[in-house]
């Protein structure tokens, strides 16, 4: 853990980890069992904080006790827990080994945090703490240098976006510095909208600043005087925060009129989005940012030339622009000491699914699947095979197990079909219908799309019929080659991004689990048993007890059977919902 903040040398600091994902699983409730036990106590030494969150979604709630220089991180709790800890810990001095989380495993050990490096560590809400720990000294050092040195730094580290096609931070930059314009913005995206990713809300819950600072920074080095940040209104801690994080840095004079006493201005205005997926799309977001129906528009021109009200406009998400800070202050070598020749640094990712240490991870590029999912992510739940890894959400692709040893950048994904994405990681097990996750994404696509433009419009409601009858054991060997024309047409066709990466779960699924498809159409029958069309449940008479809990919880009263005898499913009842199996203590309900 980092240093104490000035002012609180001495102090016991119980830090509470509250952010969405926190609070969700009850994080205030166990910092108001701590602050009550603490104040049964009547000591005047222990100091109560609420921080953002350090991406153990794993062990939620949780807390750390910081006490001259040590800190004990405790999870797993709930209030009464918390007030253990506290009688425990505080009144006697013992640390409580049954909540005490080991920070040396892998998860914790096995990461590089760098932008996630503050998560956890500061108070999210003060201007104070970012600044201690070396907060906007980036910004400092960018203001008493030439722009052009700055942008040459920013190049010199090979930092490219982390939103999702990894083009080069500083040659987007550079683009906009040569535009012309009697006026130029910044635009952060912080409309992260894929299924599994929150890397951006922990990001600007945990520790605002650093955005902001990014932000001013690209302003400076572009010749922009104003900045918005697109983030959406479904993450209402985030924008609290960012509003807040905003007035402080105004009154720090760390934004506005003659930042640091020089002739820079710059400042900040936050956009809430209404949770169009559309949007995160850059030509998209500035049409809403116009007011205007977010539909994405034909490039070029690309934004960096003709971009918010035809401005030259620089669009960074907030993983981009939170490394910006690190680089000016520690310097591009430093940044790139870890990471491959074509991808640098390190890359935020949500791991979640069928894993055991769920959270937010922060890794160094290169790093393999392998890697990320047996050590940092300590394997798959019940002993269960892991299947694939699902990576760039809807615009991304399937990592099957063959291809555990991969490299994690830019280039090594592409050999296989997929792309990085903004960084949600979706691991699937052996109970996994690739089938369905196909199916899955191109819903979501589909529900998600403009309809602007023909190929999405038509494409992919095509592609869904196709799924839908293969899950639904009515396909031919001829729709494999039907959905593969169709995808590729889709690739190819679409407007934007967003409709020219749709198939990729579909085409990786094609490429790497065949079988699967071919099983659903030959055999008829669904590999994984997941596709209700394809199985039946019955019950098992020899492990079956007669408990009757199976036929408590079917919601079509499709079990029958007396008391302490076998049961049995009437199958035309039955709606193969799977409640009595997941009901049955004795693993009597088969699946086939």
């Amino acid at each position: 853990m980092a240093e104490q903040r000035s002012g609180s040398a001495g102090k016991t600091r119980i830090v509470v980890y509250g952010s969405t994902c926190g609070i969700a699983s009850g994080a205030l409730k166990v910092l108001e069992a701590i602050e009550k036990a603490v104040g049964k106590t009547g000591r005047d030494d222990v100091e109560i904080l609420q921080h953002g969150c350090m991406g153990c979604c794993f062990i939620e709630p949780y807390i750390s006790v910081r006490q001259e220089g040590n800190s004990t991180l405790y999870g797993f709790l709930d209030a009464e827990k918390a007030c253990h800890v506290v009688e425990s810990h505080l009144l006697r001095g013992e640390v409580l080994h049954d909540y005490r989380i080991d920070e040396s495993m892998p998860f914790f050990r096995r990461q590089e945090r760098r932008i996630t490096g503050l998560l956890g560590v500061i108070d999210p809400l003060s201007i104070e703490d970012y600044i201690h720990h070396e907060g906007y000294a980036g910004l400092a050092e960018a203001l008493r240098k030439d722009s052009a040195d700055i942008l040459q730094e920013v190049n010199g580290s090979g930092l490219r976006g982390r939103g999702g096609a990894g083009f080069p931070t500083g040659r987007k930059w550079q683009f906009a510095r040569q535009a012309r314009g009697d006026q130029k913005y910044v635009v952060c995206n912080a409309d992260e909208g894929d299924p599994g990713a929150y890397m951006n809300r922990a990001e600007i819950e945990g520790n605002p600043h650093a955005v902001l600072e990014g932000m001013a920074i690209a302003g400076y080095v572009i010749g922009a005087n104003r900045g918005y940040i697109y983030v959406r209104a479904e993450y209402p801690l985030a924008v609290e925060t960012l509003r807040k994080a905003v007035a402080q840095a105004r009154e720090y004079g760390l934004l506005g009129k003659n930042i640091l006493g020089t002739s820079f201005d710059f400042d900040i205005e936050i956009f809430l989005g209404s949770g169009a997926f559309v949007c995160g799309e850059e030509t998209a977001l500035l049409a809403s940012l116009e007011q205007k129906r977010g539909n994405p528009r034909h490039r070029p021109p690309f934004p960096a030339i003709e971009g918010l009200f035809g401005k030259p406009t620089v669009i960074n998400n907030v993983g981009t622009l939170s490394n910006i800070p690190l680089i000016i202050r520690k310097g591009a070598q430093w940044w790139k000491s870890v990471g491959t020749d074509t991808t640098r640094g390190t890359k935020v990712f949500c791991l979640t699914g069928k894993i055991r240490n769920s959270g937010l991870i922060e890794v160094p590029m290169g790093i393999t699947m392998k890697e990320i999912v047996f050590d940092i992510g300590g394997g798959i739940p019940d002993e269960k095979k892991f299947k694939a890894a699902q990576l760039g959400g809807p615009s991304g692709g399937f990592i099957p197990a063959e291809h555990l040893d991969l490299p994690i950048d830019y280039e090594s994904l592409q050999t296989i079909g997929s792309i990085m994405g903004s960084g949600g990681m979706v691991i699937l097990d052996e109970d996994s219908c690739m089938v369905d996750a196909a199916h899955f994404f191109l819903q979501f696509d589909q529900d998600e799309s403009c309809g602007q433009c023909v190929p999405c419009r038509i494409g992919l409601p095509l592609m869904i019929r196709m799924l839908e009858k293969i899950s639904g054991g009515k396909g031919e060997m001829s729709d494999l080659e039907n959905l593969t024309v169709v995808a590729e047409s889709l690739r190819k066709t679409s407007l934007c991004a967003l409709g020219q990466t749709a198939a990729n779960p579909t085409l990786s699924t094609l490429r790497f689990f065949r079988d699967e498809y071919e099983a659903h159409i030959r055999d008829k029958k669904c590999p994984a048993g997941v596709c209700r069309s394809l199985i039946r449940f019955s019950i098992d008479k020899d492990k079956c007890v007669g408990c009757g809990i199976c036929k408590k919880v079917c919601p079509e009263n499709a079990i029958h059977g007396e008391r302490k005898e076998p049961h049995w499913i009437d199958e035309e009842k039955c709606v193969k919902c799977g409640l009595c199996k997941d009901a049955c203590k004795f693993d009597a309900i088969i699946v086939s």
